[in-house]
Protein backbone atom coordinates (compact mmCIF):
# COMPACT_ATOMS: atom_id res chain seq x y z
CA UNK A 1 0.00 0.00 0.00
CA UNK A 2 3.09 1.98 0.61
CA UNK A 3 4.88 1.99 -2.45
CA UNK A 4 1.33 2.36 -4.50
CA UNK A 5 0.66 5.72 -2.48
CA UNK A 6 4.11 7.00 -3.01
CA UNK A 7 3.54 5.81 -7.03
CA UNK A 8 0.24 7.96 -6.65
CA UNK A 9 1.54 10.89 -5.65
CA UNK A 10 4.53 10.77 -7.75
CA UNK A 11 2.18 11.32 -10.50
CA UNK A 12 -0.22 13.39 -9.53
CA UNK A 13 2.55 15.77 -8.67
CA UNK A 14 4.11 15.28 -12.23
CA UNK A 15 1.03 15.84 -13.67
CA UNK A 16 0.21 19.13 -11.65
CA UNK A 17 3.63 20.57 -12.36
CA UNK A 18 3.06 19.77 -16.07
CA UNK A 19 -0.16 21.72 -15.92
CA UNK A 20 1.62 24.74 -14.31
CA UNK A 21 3.82 25.16 -17.04
CA UNK A 22 1.37 24.51 -19.71
CA UNK A 23 -0.82 27.53 -17.94
CA UNK A 24 2.40 29.79 -17.81
CA UNK A 25 2.98 28.85 -22.01
CA UNK A 26 -0.92 30.18 -22.53
CA UNK A 27 -0.36 33.47 -20.25
CA UNK A 28 2.48 33.66 -22.34
CA UNK A 29 0.07 33.13 -25.46
CA UNK A 30 -2.27 35.59 -24.35
CA UNK A 31 -0.14 38.80 -23.63
CA UNK A 32 1.04 38.49 -27.78
CA UNK A 33 -1.77 36.41 -29.36
CA UNK A 34 -0.36 34.78 -32.77
CA UNK A 35 -2.87 37.33 -34.84
CA UNK A 36 -0.50 40.13 -33.40
CA UNK A 37 2.84 38.67 -33.68
CA UNK A 38 3.18 35.97 -36.89
CA UNK A 39 3.53 37.05 -40.15
CA UNK A 40 4.77 35.67 -43.57
CA UNK A 41 5.75 37.81 -46.80
CA UNK A 42 3.57 38.03 -49.43
CA UNK A 43 4.86 37.06 -52.52
CA UNK A 44 4.18 39.82 -54.54
CA UNK A 45 6.09 42.32 -52.29
CA UNK A 46 6.75 45.21 -52.54
CA UNK A 47 3.50 46.07 -53.34
CA UNK A 48 4.57 50.13 -53.44
CA UNK A 49 8.08 51.93 -53.65
CA UNK A 50 9.55 55.26 -55.23
CA UNK A 51 9.04 55.45 -59.23
CA UNK A 52 12.65 55.57 -59.16
CA UNK A 53 12.20 58.53 -62.07
CA UNK A 54 14.61 61.48 -60.87
CA UNK A 55 12.73 63.79 -62.57
CA UNK A 56 9.95 62.99 -60.61
CA UNK A 57 8.81 64.51 -56.94
CA UNK A 58 8.96 60.62 -55.29
CA UNK A 59 11.67 59.36 -56.85
CA UNK A 60 12.17 57.34 -53.70
CA UNK A 61 9.96 57.02 -50.61
CA UNK A 62 10.68 57.82 -46.37
CA UNK A 63 9.90 56.33 -43.21
CA UNK A 64 6.63 56.43 -42.30
CA UNK A 65 3.74 55.56 -44.72
CA UNK A 66 0.26 55.51 -42.92
CA UNK A 67 -2.15 53.12 -44.27
CA UNK A 68 -6.18 53.35 -43.13
CA UNK A 69 -9.15 51.50 -44.70
CA UNK A 70 -12.40 52.98 -44.99
CA UNK A 71 -15.40 50.83 -46.62
CA UNK A 72 -14.16 48.81 -49.67
CA UNK A 73 -11.18 50.95 -50.22
CA UNK A 74 -7.66 51.24 -48.61
CA UNK A 75 -5.54 54.99 -48.17
CA UNK A 76 -1.48 55.37 -47.97
CA UNK A 77 -0.07 58.48 -47.04
CA UNK A 78 3.48 58.43 -47.88
CA UNK A 79 6.72 61.07 -48.10
CA UNK A 80 8.21 60.98 -51.43
CA UNK A 81 11.21 62.92 -52.29
CA UNK A 82 14.22 63.13 -55.60
CA UNK A 83 17.71 62.76 -54.39
CA UNK A 84 18.13 65.95 -55.83
CA UNK A 85 15.97 68.02 -53.82
CA UNK A 86 15.29 65.52 -51.32
CA UNK A 87 17.52 67.46 -48.21
CA UNK A 88 15.10 71.01 -49.08
CA UNK A 89 11.59 69.19 -49.10
CA UNK A 90 9.90 65.96 -49.00
CA UNK A 91 6.51 66.17 -49.76
CA UNK A 92 3.37 64.36 -48.80
CA UNK A 93 1.69 61.88 -51.26
CA UNK A 94 -1.66 59.29 -51.80
CA UNK A 95 -2.27 56.73 -53.03
CA UNK A 96 -5.49 54.42 -52.85
CA UNK A 97 -6.18 50.66 -53.57
CA UNK A 98 -9.33 48.16 -53.83
CA UNK A 99 -7.29 45.14 -52.04
CA UNK A 100 -4.22 47.09 -49.61
CA UNK A 101 -2.43 44.91 -53.03
CA UNK A 102 -2.83 46.75 -56.32
CA UNK A 103 -1.88 50.63 -55.44
CA UNK A 104 -2.62 53.77 -57.52
CA UNK A 105 -1.36 57.15 -56.73
CA UNK A 106 -3.41 60.43 -56.65
CA UNK A 107 -3.68 62.71 -59.86
CA UNK A 108 -2.72 65.69 -57.65
CA UNK A 109 -0.07 64.23 -55.72
CA UNK A 110 2.09 66.17 -53.71
CA UNK A 111 -1.20 66.83 -52.12
CA UNK A 112 0.59 69.18 -49.46
CA UNK A 113 3.41 71.19 -49.96
CA UNK A 114 3.81 74.51 -47.21
CA UNK A 115 5.78 72.24 -45.26
CA UNK A 116 8.27 69.12 -45.27
CA UNK A 117 6.05 66.16 -44.25
CA UNK A 118 7.74 62.70 -43.27
CA UNK A 119 7.04 60.04 -40.89
CA UNK A 120 3.55 60.55 -40.79
CA UNK A 121 0.34 58.82 -38.79
CA UNK A 122 -3.52 59.38 -39.39
CA UNK A 123 -6.55 58.87 -37.69
CA UNK A 124 -9.89 59.57 -37.88
CA UNK A 125 -11.95 61.73 -34.99
CA UNK A 126 -15.55 61.91 -36.39
CA UNK A 127 -15.59 63.54 -39.32
CA UNK A 128 -11.73 64.72 -38.64
CA UNK A 129 -8.76 63.03 -40.48
CA UNK A 130 -5.53 63.85 -37.55
CA UNK A 131 -2.25 63.73 -38.92
CA UNK A 132 1.01 63.55 -36.31
CA UNK A 133 3.96 63.99 -38.63
CA UNK A 134 7.21 65.19 -38.41
CA UNK A 135 8.42 68.47 -40.13
CA UNK A 136 11.63 69.81 -40.95
CA UNK A 137 14.23 68.82 -38.10
CA UNK A 138 12.35 66.51 -36.87
CA UNK A 139 9.68 68.78 -35.06
CA UNK A 140 6.42 66.65 -34.52
CA UNK A 141 3.62 69.03 -36.29
CA UNK A 142 -0.66 68.45 -36.44
CA UNK A 143 -1.87 68.57 -39.56
CA UNK A 144 -5.57 68.24 -40.41
CA UNK A 145 -7.78 67.62 -42.94
CA UNK A 146 -11.51 66.87 -43.99
CA UNK A 147 -11.22 64.98 -47.27
CA UNK A 148 -7.99 63.53 -46.63
CA UNK A 149 -6.41 65.67 -49.86
CA UNK A 150 -6.24 68.65 -48.63
CA UNK A 151 -4.01 69.23 -45.25
CA UNK A 152 -4.09 72.38 -42.74
CA UNK A 153 -0.75 72.76 -40.73
CA UNK A 154 -1.67 73.89 -37.00
CA UNK A 155 2.58 74.10 -36.23
CA UNK A 156 4.52 72.07 -33.58
CA UNK A 157 3.54 70.06 -31.30
CA UNK A 158 3.82 72.29 -28.13
CA UNK A 159 5.51 69.59 -25.21
CA UNK A 160 5.97 70.09 -21.92
CA UNK A 161 7.78 68.30 -19.11
CA UNK A 162 5.62 66.78 -15.94
CA UNK A 163 6.33 70.12 -14.13
CA UNK A 164 5.15 72.21 -16.62
CA UNK A 165 8.80 73.50 -18.71
CA UNK A 166 8.83 73.05 -22.35
CA UNK A 167 11.04 70.08 -23.22
CA UNK A 168 14.63 70.85 -24.06
CA UNK A 169 15.05 72.05 -27.54
CA UNK A 170 16.42 69.32 -29.72
CA UNK A 171 14.70 66.85 -32.35
CA UNK A 172 11.49 65.18 -31.25
CA UNK A 173 9.94 63.37 -33.91
CA UNK A 174 7.69 59.97 -35.03
CA UNK A 175 4.50 61.46 -32.95
CA UNK A 176 1.98 58.32 -32.59
CA UNK A 177 -0.96 59.04 -30.74
CA UNK A 178 -3.83 57.12 -29.08
CA UNK A 179 -7.07 58.37 -27.93
CA UNK A 180 -8.97 57.27 -25.19
CA UNK A 181 -12.25 59.08 -23.80
CA UNK A 182 -11.35 62.87 -23.93
CA UNK A 183 -7.85 62.03 -23.94
CA UNK A 184 -4.89 62.09 -26.60
CA UNK A 185 -1.73 59.88 -25.85
CA UNK A 186 1.65 61.08 -27.92
CA UNK A 187 4.81 59.08 -28.03
CA UNK A 188 6.99 60.48 -29.69
CA UNK A 189 11.02 59.54 -29.79
CA UNK A 190 14.33 61.70 -29.60
CA UNK A 191 17.04 60.74 -31.59
CA UNK A 192 15.37 57.28 -32.03
CA UNK A 193 17.09 56.61 -28.44
CA UNK A 194 13.87 56.22 -26.44
CA UNK A 195 10.29 56.37 -26.30
CA UNK A 196 8.09 59.34 -23.88
CA UNK A 197 4.84 59.85 -23.61
CA UNK A 198 2.99 62.92 -23.19
CA UNK A 199 -1.40 63.82 -22.94
CA UNK A 200 -3.49 66.33 -23.57
CA UNK A 201 -7.40 67.27 -23.93
CA UNK A 202 -7.07 70.38 -26.65
CA UNK A 203 -3.83 69.29 -28.85
CA UNK A 204 -2.64 72.53 -27.92
CA UNK A 205 -0.71 71.64 -24.79
CA UNK A 206 1.37 67.64 -24.51
CA UNK A 207 2.06 67.09 -20.44
CA UNK A 208 4.61 64.75 -20.32
CA UNK A 209 3.15 61.48 -17.60
CA UNK A 210 6.49 61.23 -16.95
CA UNK A 211 10.25 62.29 -17.78
CA UNK A 212 11.34 59.64 -18.06
CA UNK A 213 10.97 57.28 -20.91
CA UNK A 214 8.37 54.75 -21.29
CA UNK A 215 10.50 52.59 -23.85
CA UNK A 216 14.37 52.31 -23.94
CA UNK A 217 16.89 50.87 -26.15
CA UNK A 218 18.42 47.41 -25.07
CA UNK A 219 19.49 45.85 -23.38
CA UNK A 220 18.75 43.12 -26.50
CA UNK A 221 20.79 43.54 -29.57
CA UNK A 222 18.16 43.80 -31.94
CA UNK A 223 17.02 47.45 -30.34
CA UNK A 224 20.34 48.12 -29.04
CA UNK A 225 20.89 51.51 -30.52
CA UNK A 226 17.09 53.07 -31.78
CA UNK A 227 13.29 52.40 -31.02
CA UNK A 228 10.54 54.66 -32.04
CA UNK A 229 6.59 53.53 -31.67
CA UNK A 230 5.06 53.38 -34.92
CA UNK A 231 1.35 52.34 -34.00
CA UNK A 232 -0.84 51.32 -30.84
CA UNK A 233 -3.59 48.93 -31.43
CA UNK A 234 -5.97 47.36 -28.14
CA UNK A 235 -6.74 43.74 -28.23
CA UNK A 236 -8.56 42.18 -25.19
CA UNK A 237 -8.15 44.73 -23.20
CA UNK A 238 -3.84 45.43 -23.76
CA UNK A 239 -2.05 47.84 -25.73
CA UNK A 240 0.28 46.66 -28.78
CA UNK A 241 2.88 48.96 -29.45
CA UNK A 242 4.73 47.99 -33.03
CA UNK A 243 7.83 49.74 -33.47
CA UNK A 244 11.12 49.82 -35.28
CA UNK A 245 14.30 49.23 -33.90
CA UNK A 246 18.18 48.90 -34.79
CA UNK A 247 20.86 46.79 -33.58
CA UNK A 248 23.67 48.80 -35.33
CA UNK A 249 24.56 52.24 -34.26
CA UNK A 250 25.21 53.84 -37.63
CA UNK A 251 20.85 52.47 -38.61
CA UNK A 252 21.97 51.12 -41.66
CA UNK A 253 19.42 48.23 -41.25
CA UNK A 254 15.96 48.04 -39.09
CA UNK A 255 13.40 45.51 -37.78
CA UNK A 256 10.12 45.65 -36.82
CA UNK A 257 8.60 44.71 -32.86
CA UNK A 258 6.04 44.86 -30.65
CA UNK A 259 5.65 45.51 -26.83
CA UNK A 260 2.49 45.19 -24.59
CA UNK A 261 1.12 47.05 -21.66
CA UNK A 262 -1.63 47.69 -19.54
CA UNK A 263 -1.91 50.93 -19.23
CA UNK A 264 -0.05 52.79 -21.67
CA UNK A 265 3.21 53.58 -19.29
CA UNK A 266 4.57 50.61 -18.68
CA UNK A 267 5.92 47.98 -21.91
CA UNK A 268 7.05 44.46 -22.18
CA UNK A 269 8.60 43.70 -25.11
CA UNK A 270 8.21 40.37 -27.39
CA UNK A 271 10.66 37.86 -26.51
CA UNK A 272 10.58 36.86 -29.80
CA UNK A 273 11.55 39.96 -31.13
CA UNK A 274 11.74 41.31 -34.08
CA UNK A 275 9.09 39.76 -35.72
CA UNK A 276 9.89 41.10 -38.79
CA UNK A 277 13.38 41.70 -39.51
CA UNK A 278 15.52 41.93 -42.66
CA UNK A 279 15.74 45.39 -42.70
CA UNK A 280 12.20 46.06 -42.99
CA UNK A 281 10.92 49.67 -40.92
CA UNK A 282 7.96 51.50 -39.34
CA UNK A 283 5.60 48.23 -39.37
CA UNK A 284 1.56 48.45 -38.42
CA UNK A 285 -0.86 46.67 -39.11
CA UNK A 286 -4.34 46.93 -40.96
CA UNK A 287 -7.53 44.59 -40.98
CA UNK A 288 -8.69 43.87 -44.20
CA UNK A 289 -11.76 42.44 -42.91
CA UNK A 290 -11.04 39.16 -42.09
CA UNK A 291 -7.40 38.96 -40.40
CA UNK A 292 -4.44 41.36 -40.02
CA UNK A 293 -1.94 42.06 -42.60
CA UNK A 294 0.90 43.86 -41.46
CA UNK A 295 2.93 46.38 -43.81
CA UNK A 296 6.32 47.73 -42.97
CA UNK A 297 6.71 51.14 -44.89
CA UNK A 298 10.68 51.37 -45.42
CA UNK A 299 12.65 51.50 -48.15
CA UNK A 300 9.38 50.35 -49.84
CA UNK A 301 5.84 49.15 -48.64
CA UNK A 302 6.04 45.41 -47.94
CA UNK A 303 3.27 43.13 -46.74
CA UNK A 304 2.80 40.35 -44.59
CA UNK A 305 -0.16 38.25 -43.93
CA UNK A 306 -0.81 35.53 -41.06
CA UNK A 307 1.01 32.64 -41.08
CA UNK A 308 -2.13 30.83 -40.46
Amino acid sequence: MTKIYWFLLLNCLILAGCGKSDKAGDQTADEFPEELVSFKPYEGNPVFEGTGDSTLWDEKIRERGYIIKEDSTYYLWYTGYDRKTGKNMKYLGLATSPDGLTWTRYAGNPIHRSIWVEDVFVTKQDSLYYMFAESRGDSAHLLTSSDRINWHDKGALDIWTKNGKPIDKGPYGTPTVWKEGDTWYLFYERNDAAVWLATSKDLKIWTHVQDEPVLNCGPEEYDKFAVAFNQIVKHDGLYYAYYHASAFKDWREWSTNIAVSKDLIHWKKYANNPIVKDNTSSGIIVNDGKANRLYTMHPEVRVFVPTK
